[in-house]
This record gives structure tokens, sequence and C-alpha cells, in this order.
């Protein structure tokens, strides 16, 4: 099975190196900085479980590739408009995509029973570049449950987590998501296969619209969020607000409001992945984790104010920072595509 990186940065990056360490036919597609870094020295992971160096094969072009069996998505949600026309040149006759995003993907409602059938989210698709670029019939669902980060160029620290859920779009059980599955067992993965894909990226969701933004908002960490009365109650109202919209889907989430405030509290002093962003200088995984809650409860007459207002004030942050962002800043931000 050859297996493609298209992004090996934080996500990507873990994924590849350790599917590389147990010599897997796996490649890394990445650039600036962090390419040339790979290039030079490899790719190192410090994590608690072990630090360890591989030398998997790396490019910048995807051109040099050839046809690929699997295709992991590892870009976050805003830059895969960009990329997706140009991984046209790795697909073959039966080549799967394997997203990997935060939020609501783009191919969600691709399967969806009922009326919203075939729905595009222009805040996570603008255009229809990324449904028009991979055939629906080519992806394969999942969600990471693990800690990461490009510490440095060619240097990716993981903090904890090892599972990452697949499932097909349409709820059915598939010889290739099985197969893929083993492949990332093998290299040490935990991976369970859903039938209820859905189901599970609202419940993981529901997290990220509530504390990320709010946390790009304050710089405070998950236990300062939930000690904060004031803040522990617009938390709770954003989650009540998401939990309507996804009703209107037909989704009941498993898991009440207060185990989620419980559970971020055991989580401690953690950043969430929008802070660790803005802190560094890159772009924030905003429309595709905010911005499609209000997208979907706009079209289905939810009402959501406390998502929208914080919705509105992070896009604002987001703008003015990107009107003082330098071109070295933005460059920089960008190597681990």
């Amino acid at each position: 099975m050859r297996i493609v990186i298209a992004g090996a940065g934080a996500i990507g990056g873990y994924i590849g190196a350790r599917l590389a360490r147990v010599g897997a036919d796996v490649v890394l597609f990445a650039r600036g900085a962090h390419l040339r870094a790979m290039r030079e020295r490899g790719l190192r992971v410090v994590s608690p479980d072990g630090d360890f160096e591989v030398r998997p094969e790396v490019t910048g072009d995807l051109g040099s590739i050839g046809a690929a069996d699997v295709v992991f998505l590892g870009v976050k949600a805003h830059s895969l408009a960009s990329l997706a026309p140009q991984l046209r040149v790795l697909f073959g006759p039966d080549t799967v995509v394997v997203s990997t995003q935060n939020g609501i993907p783009w191919w969600y409602f691709q399967h969806h029973p009922g009326e919203l059938n075939g729905l595009r989210l222009e805040r996570v698709d603008p255009g229809g570049v990324i449904a028009s670029s991979i055939e629906p019939r080519r992806v394969v669902g999942s969600l990471a449950y693990f800690s990461t980060d490009v510490a440095e160029p060619g240097v990716i620290h993981h903090t904890e987590g090892n599972r990452i859920t697949f499932g097909e779009p349409d709820g059915s059980r598939s010889e290739r998501a099985r197969a893929i599955a083993e492949a990332l067992i093998a290299a040490g993965f935990r991976c369970p296969i859903t039938t209820r894909l859905g189901h599970e990226i609202w419940v993981k969701l529901i997290g990220n619209v509530s504390f990320n933004p709010i946390s790009a908002l304050t710089g405070a960490t998950l236990e300062q969020m939930v000690r904060h009365p004031d803040v522990s109650r617009v938390v709770r109202e954003i989650m009540t607000e998401t939990e309507a919209v996804a009703a209107r889907l037909g989704i009941e989430l498993p898991i009440s409001i207060d185990q989620r405030m419980a559970g971020a509290e055991r989580v401690g002093a953690h950043k969430t992945s929008m802070l660790q962003d803005l802190e560094a200088g890159r772009p924030m995984e905003i429309e595709a984790v905010v911005g499609a809650v209000v997208e979907l409860a706009d079209r289905l007459g939810v009402s959501i104010p406390s998502t929208r207002a914080v919705y509105a004030s992070v896009k604002l942050l987001d703008e003015r920072r990107s009107q003082r962002r330098s071109p070295a800043m933005t460059a920089t931000g960008s190597a681990a595509l």
C-alpha cells in the first residue's frame, strides 16, 4: 500500500513518521523550511511514548510521486481549497483520500439522508473547489484524537493520544477502511472503525466550536476557561446552541455538557489548536469549526447568538492579525503544508 501524506505538518507528519518507522511505503509532501529540514536531517518525533527519528521519502513536488493507494490530507481545513486541485496527479482508479480535518468536512452532506443531501457549505468549500477535485467515492473520513505540533522544522512534538477513528461517509463497512486502519495499527495507532462517523464528528465538534475560539480570544487554557464563571457560562451557551443545530440534523449527542466541562477541566493547562495557531502566527481553523455551524444554523433557522458573537469576534481578530502579518511570517506559518 503506497501512502502519501499530503501535508506533513503536525498531524500528517506524525502519522507519516509512525508509518515510516515500521517500514511502510509512505511519502511525505511538505514545503519550505520543514521540507528542507526533513531532507537534511530526517524527521524527529519527541514524545512521552519515546523519541525517535526516521528518514522517510519526502518531496515538495506532488507530480514526482505517481499514483497513490491512499492519500492522507494532512493540511488544515482552510488550506484544502488550494491543495485539492493539485492532488489529481496522485489519483489512480482506486485511490482513497482520507480526510483528517477538524470541524465539518466538505464531504459531510454527500451521503446525507433527507433534504440536505448534496449540500455544500460555502464556508468549508468556497466555490466547490474541493468537491470538484476529489470525487465523493474516494473519500474515507477520519477523526484524529492526539495532540501534536511542529516544534521546529523537522521536529514533531507529540503530547498525548494515539487514536484515529475511521469511517465511510455513507456509514457502510468497507474493506478499504479496514485495510487503512490495519496499516496504522501496525504503526502503533488505535484505529476503531465506526458506522456512525457523522455522530462522532459532532461529538468532537461541540468541544472545538466552544473552546477553540474563546481560547484564541482570551489566551486561556481549557482549565482556565472552565473555572472562570463568566467564560464557563458562554462555553455552555455555545455547546447548547451547537447541540440544537446537531439535533436538527438528527444527531443526538451522547455526552452531557456537564461531562464535557468536567472532561475539559481534567485535561488541564492545555492550549487549544486555535490558540496554538494564533501564537505561532499561523492561520486559524475558523470556518470549518465555527463558520460551518453558523452557516448551518442560518439554513436551518436555529438561533445561536453566543456562537455568532464569538465567531464574529474571532474573525475580526484573524483579519486584524492578517493585516499586520509580514510576508516572512506568512511563509513560516505555511511551511509545514
